[in-house]
C-alpha cells in the first residue's frame, strides 16, 4: 500500500491544523499531521487517565518544534529530522509549526481522537 499524504483522510481540522491519518494499516494508523506553533494539547487530554495521551507514538519530525512533557515530569523537545518514540502518558505543545509523520496504535488512537474532538468542541462551546 502507498498513499500520498494529500490523499489521507483528514481527521480533525481547526485553523491552522490538519491531522491526516490512513487508519488500520495492520493495526497501525499512519498519520501526517500539520500543527501550528502555540498548539497545547494538555487542556484537550483533560479528563483521560492522568489527563494524557495513553496512545505510543513512532514517528519523524519534518518541520518544527514539540515540546514533549510526560506524566513522570520529564521532557524533552523533538526538533526538525529527529525520530522519535512516545510511550503512553504524554502530552505535548508546539513551539515552533509542526510538519510531522506518525505512527499509532488505531485502536488507542481512535480513543484519544475521540475525546479530543469531545473537548475540543465543549472548550467551543
Amino acid at each position: 500500500m502507498k498513499i500520498k499524504k494529500e490523499d489521507l483522510p483528514i481527521t480533525m481540522q481547526a485553523g491552522n491544523m490538519i491531522m491526516r491519518a490512513q487508519a488500520d494499516c495492520g493495526g497501525i494508523t499512519l498519520g501526517y499531521n500539520e500543527l501550528p506553533a502555540g498548539t497545547d494539547f494538555t487542556p484537550l487530554l483533560k479528563g483521560l487517565n492522568h489527563d494524557s495521551c495513553h496512545c505510543p507514538h513512532w514517528g519523524y519530525v519534518i518541520d518544527g518544534k514539540m515540546l514533549i512533557i510526560y506524566d513522570d515530569g520529564k521532557e524533552e523537545l523533538v526538533t526538525k529530522g529527529d525520530v522519535y518514540y512516545w510511550p503512553a502518558g504524554h502530552t505535548g505543545i508546539v513551539k515552533e509549526d509542526l510538519k510531522l509523520l506518525e505512527f499509532s496504535p488505531t485502536k488507542e488512537l481512535n480513543e484519544v481522537l475521540t475525546h479530543v474532538g469531545k473537548r475540543m468542541a465543549e472548550l467551543a462551546g
